[in-house]
This record gives C-alpha cells, sequence and structure tokens, in this order.
C-alpha cells in the first residue's frame, strides 16, 4: 500500500497526523477534541477532502476525549465526504469518545470498525 506522510497540526493538548494509504486519508488525532482545539482537526480534514481524498480513516485510538464541537467537526467531514462520493470511517474509538457518540446517535451515521486494517478493507465510502 502507498503511505505517505501528508502532514501534521498540534497544540499542546491535540496532535493531528495525517498519512495517505491508499485511496484514503488516514488522520489520527491524539488527545482531547473540544472547542479550544477543534480547528486542529477540522483544517486537516478540510485539507484532505481539499485534495481529492473523499474517504476519511479517523483512528481515534490516541482521542481522550470528543466534546459536542468535536463531534460537529466530524459530522461536517462525513457530509463533505459523502456529497464528494466517499465517507468518514471511525476506528478504534477509546470507551469515553465511543460513548459520546453513543449517547448522540452519531455512531449510526459513521462506519465504525474495531481495527484500522477493517476501515481500511471497507470499501463502502
Amino acid at each position: 500500500m502507498d503511505r505517505g506522510t501528508v502532514g501534521s497540526a498540534q497544540s499542546g493538548r491535540l496532535l493531528v497526523e495525517v498519512r495517505e494509504e491508499g485511496p484514503s486519508a488516514v488522520v489520527t488525532p491524539a488527545g482531547e477534541l473540544d472547542h479550544h482545539t477543534a480547528d486542529l482537526l477540522r483544517e486537516p480534514l478540510e485539507d484532505c477532502l481539499a485534495k481529492g481524498f473523499n474517504r476519511l480513516v479517523i483512528d481515534c485510538a490516541r482521542l481522550e476525549f470528543c466534546d459536542s464541537t468535536g463531534l460537529n467537526v466530524l459530522l461536517g467531514a462525513r457530509l463533505k465526504a459523502e456529497a464528494a462520493g466517499g465517507g468518514v470511517h471511525l476506528v478504534r474509538m477509546q470507551p469515553v469518545v465511543a460513548r459520546v457518540f453513543e449517547i448522540t446517535g452519531a455512531d449510526a451515521v459513521f462506519a465504525v470498525h474495531d481495527t484500522l486494517e477493517a476501515a481500511l478493507a471497507d470499501d463502502s465510502g
């Protein structure tokens, strides 16, 4: 598979790494995703979409917290990716993050996977 680093963004509480995996952009946020850090994830997601990656895999293994602002960033990316014929896949969510998606019902509108390999192999979106 093609693996290339696309970029990264960082603040004191959130680091976002982006890399190419074949037709997908794998975005890995690490730390806390909230009102103060949401743009650090929004901007790389929008950059990926602008570069033609309409299939985004969000690896949440190192995401420690996500509030409603972070959830809205992911929902916005999902709408844009789907409009371009792709989708957003969430993978390896920690229980505290998964709970936010369960409470809001957002887990029903995303493809959610246990492993990165499963997310990359899923050919829907």
